[in-house]
């Protein structure tokens, strides 16, 4: 039993969905598994444990940011032995290869924090998704004519940047959003030898100034979920 978590060691799935809201890991669990039951309720961090087409997935809130996420997946991969995170949640865009409403694929995560800085000392460390899980995405996501874009995110500690200059250079060189939580999920992934994966729909777009509305929110964000455990069922059907 973990310290944030508390559930008991078979409560929780090899698979978890990890968005930052611990209301949407309540809605996901609610919506899109069968016989959800909840598992954990400390601090208000909800997780719920269920089943999608026969395989077991928890839905796991994470709350803000790369040192909530950091505690959470540590503790999902040490003390509950999870095999593979995938984080659902939103990004904005910084460059023109993606829109509104699009679906990136993290394939790796820059990022601003000291945490990785504090492991790695003067090496610049490169947290990168997990390819398997990256690839079967992308199947999943042309299958599904989904608007899915696979590249680099941003993953801030800020979210009121006081220096905005910073996207347009990470732009420059291939950067497609930022978000705050996939750098820390990589390196731990990475620490434990486990699968990760940031599915991030886009909110809102830094160049042109166009956002969604609540209603589109919740529409996109039902299909990045259903591509989340789409790929997660095939990955265990891969693995029997």
């Amino acid at each position: 039993m973990s310290t944030h978590i508390g559930a008991a060691p078979d409560q929780i799935a090899p698979y978890v969905l990890m968005p930052g809201d611990p209301y949407r890991a309540r809605w996901i669990a609610e919506t899109f598994l069968e016989d959800p039951v909840q598992i954990t309720d400390i601090r208000g961090m909800l997780g719920f444990t269920g089943t999608y087409h026969g395989v077991r997935i928890t839905a796991q809130g994470s709350g803000m940011g790369q040192p909530s996420m950091g505690i959470y997946a540590h503790e999902l991969f040490q003390d509950y032995d999870v095999q593979a995170i995938i984080r659902v949640g939103t990004c904005g865009a910084i460059s023109d290869r993606v829109s509104v409403r699009d679906v990136i694929l993290g394939t790796s995560a820059s990022t601003d924090s000291a945490m990785n800085r504090s492991r790695f000392g003067d090496v610049t460390y490169a947290p990168a998704a997990d390819f398997e899980l990256a690839r079967i995405a992308a199947e999943v996501a042309d299958q599904g004519m989904l608007p899915v874009v696979a590249g680099g995110l941003f993953s801030s500690d800020h979210f009121y940047n006081p220096d905005a200059s910073i996207t347009g250079t990470l732009a420059q060189y291939g950067v497609l959003g930022v978000e705050m939580e996939a750098a820390a999920l990589y390196t731990l992934a990475a620490q434990f030898s486990r699968r990760a994966l940031a599915v991030c729909t886009v909110s809102d777009h830094l160049l042109t100034g166009e956002e969604t509305s609540a209603q589109e929110r919740q529409e996109t964000f039902e299909d990045m979920i259903v591509l989340a455990l789409d790929t997660i069922e095939r990955l265990e059907n891969r693995s029997r």
